[in-house]
């Protein structure tokens, strides 16, 4: 099963990263994505740029209003990602709580990806997302 480690942190908590040097936090995220491909459970992992170099597309009206960042009252941003193949939500919920960027103000949500055999087969546009998945070396 495929789990996505969602990784959010107040501003304040982000502000805190920012003081730790740069290679000490590439040797222990480094350190903590290797357990992962040693365990054979990473299948991807990216962190995300400042939050004030994106944009919010809101569909409440139509058009779509494009608003750019940084986004106001926002309480928490959604910094980046893992997705790991692990037989649990237990075993995913482990992994999470050994992630080194920890501590007041990060939090991790831990959510299961649905896998392509959830859906139903005989569907046309399932059809055509399996063959391209198929001829990706995605399936």
């Amino acid at each position: 099963m495929k789990y996505m480690l969602i990784m959010r942190a107040t501003d304040e908590a982000y502000a805190r990263m920012g003081e730790i040097d740069f290679d000490t936090m590439l040797e222990t995220m480094g350190r903590f994505n290797d357990e992962l491909i040693r365990a054979g459970v990473l299948v991807a992992a990216e962190g995300l740029a400042d939050a004030a170099e994106g944009v919010v597309v809101d569909h409440s009206s139509e058009p779509p209003v494009i608003t750019d960042g940084p986004y106001g009252e926002t309480k928490e941003l959604f910094g980046g990602f893992y997705i790991l193949n692990v037989a649990s939500r237990e075993e995913a919920v482990e992994w999470a709580k050994r992630l080194p960027a920890a501590g007041p103000g990060f939090k991790t949500e831990v959510r299961r990806v649905p896998s392509i055999d959830e859906f139903p087969q005989d569907n046309e546009w399932i059809k055509r997302e399996r063959a391209w998945r198929e001829t990706t070396g995605q399936l």
